[in-house]
C-alpha cells in the first residue's frame, strides 16, 4: 500500500505552523440563502467533480491550510447514491448517465439504458426547449462524463463516434481537449472541426490562443480545445478551468433569454486518485475549486442560477492519516479504482433546499427536470450509433 505525504513546502504546506497540534480549520457559518425557498431557477448550472468523496474534499480542505474552499460555502448538503444498474461500483459513464438521463445503466454505456435504449440527455432538453447549453471539463469532450450529456453509444471507448453527436446537438459553449477525435480521425475522413465552422460554429483552439483570449461573439456558438488528446494536469501547467467557469455562465446568459444549463467537470480529481498520486488528487481538488469559487461569484449576483456540485464516484477508497509529524497528514489509498462509498451534494440558489438528505444519483436529473419545469416531460428517443 503506498504511503503518499503531505509536503510541507510545496502545494501540501504545514497545516497549523504556529502551532504543534493540529486541528481543523475554523468553522465555517452557513452563509445566507440570497434566493425565496420554492423559486424556480432560470439556470442551472452542474458541477461535477470526477473522483471526488468527502475525503478528496477533505485533502483539499487541510491542503488549504485555514483559508476556506470556495465549496465551504454551499449551505444545502447531501448524499449521493452512486451505484449503477448491474454493479454497485460504478464507472463513470454510467455515474454521468445517471445525471443526464436519470437511468441507472451498466458501466461503460453513454447516454443509453440498461437496455441500451438511447435516453434523452437534459442537456437535449434544454437545447429542445429553446435554452443554450455548455459542457466544459478538464479531459477531453469526448470522455465519458461530458460525453454522457450529449452521445448515445454502447461504449464509452468509443471516442470518434462520440465526438459526432457533437454535429447533431448544437452546444453553445465547448470547452475540453480531445481535437483529435474532430480533424485527426482514424475511423472515417471527416473532419468534424471543419463541419462545425459550417454550422456556424466558432471554433478555436489552445494553438491558437489561449482562454483568455477569447473575445466570444454572441451570434455564434464557441468551441474551444485545450489539447489534442487529453488535458495536462493542474500540477503541469493545465489552468484554463476556472478561467472557463468565468466565462462560460456570462456568455451563456447572453445566447437565451429563456436560461441555460450547463455541466462542468473537473475530471482529473480521478486520475491523480487512480494513480495513487496524492499530491496530483489535491492540486485538481483545489484547481476544480477555484472554478466553484468563479460559477458561485456569477450565481451570487445573479440571483436566478442554481448551483449543484456533487461527483460520479469516489476513486481510490482515500483515506488521511497521521504524516511524519503532529501538525502533517498523509494520503493512503486502499485501491486504484472506484469505491462504492456515497458521494457529496452541495448546492446553491433557487432550488438549493431541494438536494439535502441522501437519494441515489438519478434523483439530481430528476430535481433539475422539475425545477425546469419538465418534471412531466415524456422522453424523446434518441439513436445509438454502430
Amino acid at each position: 500500500m503506498k504511503l503518499l505525504l503531505l509536503n510541507l513546502i510545496a502545494l501540501l504546506y504545514p497545516l497549523f505552523p504556529e502551532t504543534a497540534e493540529l486541528r481543523p480549520p475554523a468553522p465555517t457559518p452557513a452563509p445566507q440563502t440570497v434566493h425565496d425557498e420554492g423559486k424556480r431557477p432560470k439556470n442551472i448550472i452542474l458541477l461535477i467533480g470526477d473522483g471526488m468523496g468527502l475525503t478528496q474534499v477533505s485533502a483539499g480542505m487541510y491542503a488549504h491550510k485555514d483559508k476556506k474552499l470556495n465549496i465551504d460555502q454551499f449551505p444545502v448538503t447531501g448524499l449521493s447514491r452512486t451505484h449503477s444498474a448491474k454493479n454497485l461500483i460504478t464507472d463513470s459513464a454510467a455515474g454521468a448517465t445517471a445525471f443526464s438521463c436519470g437511468c441507472k445503466t451498466v458501466n461503460a454505456y453513454i447516454g443509453v439504458d440498461a437496455k441500451k435504449k438511447p435516453c434523452f440527455t437534459i442537456l437535449e432538453q434544454a437545447k429542445k426547449e429553446g435554452l443554450a447549453v455548455g459542457l466544459v471539463a478538464s479531459c477531453s469532450v469526448t470522455h465519458a462524463t461530458p460525453a454522457s450529456f450529449i452521445a448515445h453509444v454502447g461504449d464509452r471507448a468509443e471516442t470518434e463516434n462520440i465526438a459526432t453527436f457533437f454535429l447533431e446537438t448544437e452546444v453553445d459553449l465547448l470547452i475540453g481537449g480531445g481535437m483529435k477525435y474532430f480533424n485527426q480521425r482514424k475511423t472515417d475522413p471527416r473532419n468534424l472541426v471543419q463541419e462545425l465552422t459550417q454550422k456556424g460554429v466558432v471554433v478555436s483552439d489552445f494553438s491558437k490562443q489561449a482562454i483568455t483570449d477569447l473575445r466570444p461573439d454572441l451570434k455564434h456558438p464557441l468551441a474551444w480545445f485545450s489539447a489534442e488528446g487529453e488535458p495536462a494536469s493542474a500540477l503541469k501547467g493545465r489552468d484554463y478551468l476556472p478561467a472557463a467557469a468565468r466565462l462560460a455562465p456570462v456568455f451563456l446568459k447572453q445566447r437565451s433569454d429563456k436560461g441555460f444549463f450547463m455541466m462542468l467537470e473537473g475530471s482529473q480529481i480521478d486520475w491523480g486518485c487512480h494513480d495513487k498520486d496524492g499530491p496530483r488528487a489535491v492540486a485538481e481538488m483545489l484547481d476544480f475549486d477555484l472554478a466553484i469559487g468563479a460559477i458561485l461569484e456569477f450565481a451570487r449576483q445573479d440571483g436566478e442560477t442554481l448551483v449543484i456540485i456533487t461527483a460520479d464516484h469516489e476513486t481510490g477508497g482515500m483515506t488521511l492519516e497521521q504524516g511524519t509529524g503532529p501538525d502533517t497528514l498523509a494520503i493512503n489509498f486502499n485501491t486504484n479504482y472506484h469505491t462504492a462509498c456515497m458521494v457529496p451534494v452541495y448546492a446553491y440558489g433557487p432550488g438549493s433546499e431541494l438536494f439535502g438528505g441522501m437519494y441515489e444519483n438519478t434523483a439530481i436529473y430528476t430535481k433539475m427536470m422539475e425545477l425546469f419545469g419538465w418534471g412531466n416531460v415524456q422522453p424523446t428517443p434518441g439513436s445509438v450509433k454502430k
